[in-house]
C-alpha cells in the first residue's frame, strides 16, 4: 500500500556564501563586452542631459553604497547566510545593470568622444565591482592583504569620479587633448633626459651593476652589461637623434595650438567636428612613442625613417582637419603654413641622414 504521505519537494540548494561571489563576478565580468560594443538606446524623446547626469550620478552612488554593504558584511565574522548573501548578490547585480541602463540613454548625437569615456566610466565601475568580488571570495576574510586590497579598490574611486566626468562633448575633446598634449610632453622630457645624459639605458645599466657585482665572469665582460656596445649611440646615431627630438617638439606645438583653438572656438553643437579632431589626435601621442623607442639602440636607421615618415603624416592631416573645422575660424593664419614647414624640415633633415639606409 502506498504511503499516504506525498514526498516532499527538493529544496534548491543555495550555494556557498563565497561561491555566490565568484559566481557574481564572473556574471559581471560577461557584461563588459555588451558595454564595450552596446549602442545607445533609441529613442523619440528629446535628450535631457540634466535629467541623464543626475540619473547617472545617482546610479552611481547606489553601486557605490551596495558594494559598502556588501563588504561590511564579508569583512567580519560569522559570515551571511547562503540565503541572506543570495539577497545581497541580487541588489549589487541590480545596480549594475541599472547604471549600465542609463549609460546606453546617451545617445551618440551627443559626441563619439563623450560617450567614450562614460563608457569608459561604466567600464571601470563594473570591472571594479568584479574585483571586489573576488577580494571578497578569497579566506580568511579579515586577513590584512585582503583588507588592504578591499580599501583602495577601483570601484568606489570610479563612483566617486562620476560627477567630474565633462558634460558635454566640447568639455571630453578638451580632455582628451590635454592627455595627448601630457603623453607627448613626458616623451619628449624622456628623450631629452636620455640624450643629455648620452647614457639611454643608465637606469637600467646601474641596476644590472648592482645585481651582477659579486658574480662578474669573462662571459659578462663579453655579452653582459656594460661593454655591450649595442646600449650606447654612435656619432650617426647622436646625429640623427637631433631632427627626432625637433620632430617631437612640433608634435607638442601642434596639439597645444589644436587645443587652444577647441578652447577658444569651439562649438558645444559642432559634436561631429570635435569627434573627428580628437579621432587625428588620438594617434599623435603612439606615433610619437614609436618614433621615441626606434631612437633607443641598436638603433635601425630605416625604422627611424619609417616611424618619422608615419607620425609626420599624422600631423598633416591633424593640421588639416583642424584647418577646415569651425574651430580656425580664419584658416590662413600663419601657425599651420609655419608648423608644416617646421615639419617638413624636420622629415628633410632625417631622410637625409638616413639615405644610405636605402642604397644598401
Amino acid at each position: 500500500m502506498a504511503s499516504a504521505t506525498a514526498p516532499a519537494a527538493a529544496v534548491p540548494t543555495l550555494a556557498s556564501p563565497l561561491e555566490q561571489l565568484r559566481y557574481l563576478a564572473e556574471e559581471l565580468r560577461l557584461l563588459l563586452p555588451r558595454v564595450r560594443v552596446g549602442e545607445a538606446q533609441e529613442t523619440t524623446e528629446e535628450f535631457n542631459r540634466e535629467m541623464f547626469w543626475r540619473r547617472l550620478n545617482e546610479a552611481a552612488v547606489t553601486v557605490s553604497r551596495e558594494a559598502t554593504t556588501l563588504t561590511t558584511v564579508f569583512s567580519q565574522l560569522p559570515l551571511p547566510s547562503p540565503q541572506e548573501t543570495q539577497k545581497f548578490c541580487e541588489q549589487v547585480h541590480a545596480a549594475i545593470k541599472a547604471f549600465i541602463a542609463v549609460y546606453y540613454l546617451l545617445p551618440k548625437d551627443q559626441g563619439i568622444t563623450l560617450r567614450k569615456l562614460v563608457r569608459g566610466a561604466t567600464l571601470d565601475i563594473v570591472d571594479g565591482m568584479a574585483q571586489l568580488m573576488e577580494v571578497l571570495s578569497v579566506t580568511p576574510t579579515q586577513s590584512p592583504e585582503n583588507n588592504d586590497l578591499i580599501s583602495y579598490n577601483s570601484v568606489w574611486v570610479a563612483c566617486q569620479q562620476m560627477p567630474q566626468i565633462p558634460r558635454d562633448n566640447k568639455a571630453a575633446a578638451l580632455l582628451m587633448l590635454t592627455k595627448n598634449v601630457d603623453f607627448v610632453k613626458d616623451a619628449h622630457e624622456e628623450m631629452e633626459q636620455a640624450v643629455e645624459e648620452c647614457d639611454p639605458y643608465s637606469g637600467l645599466l646601474n641596476d644590472t651593476e648592482e645585481n651582477n657585482s659579486d658574480n662578474h665572469n669573462h662571459e659578462d665582460d663579453v655579452l653582459g652589461f656594460p661593454s655591450n656596445q649595442d646600449l650606447y649611440w654612435s656619432e650617426d646615431d647622436q646625429e640623427l637623434i637631433i631632427p627626432c627630438l625637433a620632430l617631437v617638439r612640433a608634435s607638442k606645438a601642434c596639439l597645444k595650438k589644436i587645443r587652444m583653438l577647441v578652447a577658444e572656438n569651439g562649438k558645444k553643437d559642432q559634436v561631429a567636428q570635435l569627434d573627428d579632431i580628437v579621432d587625428i589626435s588620438d594617434e599623435i601621442s603612439p606615433s610619437v612613442d614609436d618614433l621615441a623607442l626606434s631612437i633607443y639602440p641598436p638603433m635601425c636607421h630605416l625604422t627611424v625613417r619609417i616611424n618619422s615618415a608615419k607620425l609626420v603624416s599624422v600631423l598633416k592631416k591633424a593640421l588639416e582637419i583642424t584647418k577646415a573645422s569651425h574651430v580656425t575660424p580664419q584658416p590662413e593664419d600663419s601657425w599651420i603654413p609655419l608648423l608644416i614647414n617646421a615639419i617638413d624640415h624636420c622629415l628633410n633633415r632625417i631622410k637625409e641622414l638616413t639615405q644610405s639606409e636605402l642604397e644598401l
